[in-house]
């Protein structure tokens, strides 16, 4: 059984882990643990069991919030995880009043593209050159909450 919720201490490591299997510039256990302590930040995490399937970190600030990272554990996709933990963000921002959600994709991840167009993303822009390793752009999407 799938249970999304909020990421503590104790998970760092395991998203540290995650970040490193999936990533080519993976954030460190540091970075995710300053991250955790932001105010306006949130974490997520899905798991089956005691295993981290996946997690999800957002910035917010007022009435927006950018999805920075999103990850699913190359054993659990296609099981719906990245669903639920969209679901769990969703009633997230509705608890906080969040109508607008943004993120960036690597313009060549089309699986992403097509999961964030399915949960009602637009393409919104291009940012050239916005990533490294390998170098490439950037999609920018967009998604306005409760229409």
């Amino acid at each position: 059984m799938l249970e999304v919720r909020k990421i503590d201490e104790n998970d760092i490591n395991k998203i540290a882990a995650l970040e490193r299997e999936i990533f080519s510039d993976p954030w460190s256990a540091n970075a995710i643990g300053e991250t955790l302590s932001q105010k306006n930040t949130v974490l997520l995490g899905a798991w089956q069991n005691e295993h981290l399937a996946g997690y999800l970190i957002v910035y917010y600030v007022l009435d927006e919030g950018e999805i920075a990272r999103i990850a699913v554990d190359a054993s659990c996709r296609r099981q719906g995880v990245a669903g639920h933990m969209m679901l769990a963000l969703e009633n997230f921002c509705e608890e906080k009043g969040i109508v607008n959600l943004m993120l960036d994709v690597r313009e060549s991840n089309e699986a992403a593209i097509a999961f964030y167009k399915g949960c009602g993303f637009v393409e919104d822009g291009i940012r050239k050159d916005f990533y490294t390793d390998p170098k490439e752009d950037a999609i920018l999407m967009s998604r306005q909450l409760g229409k």
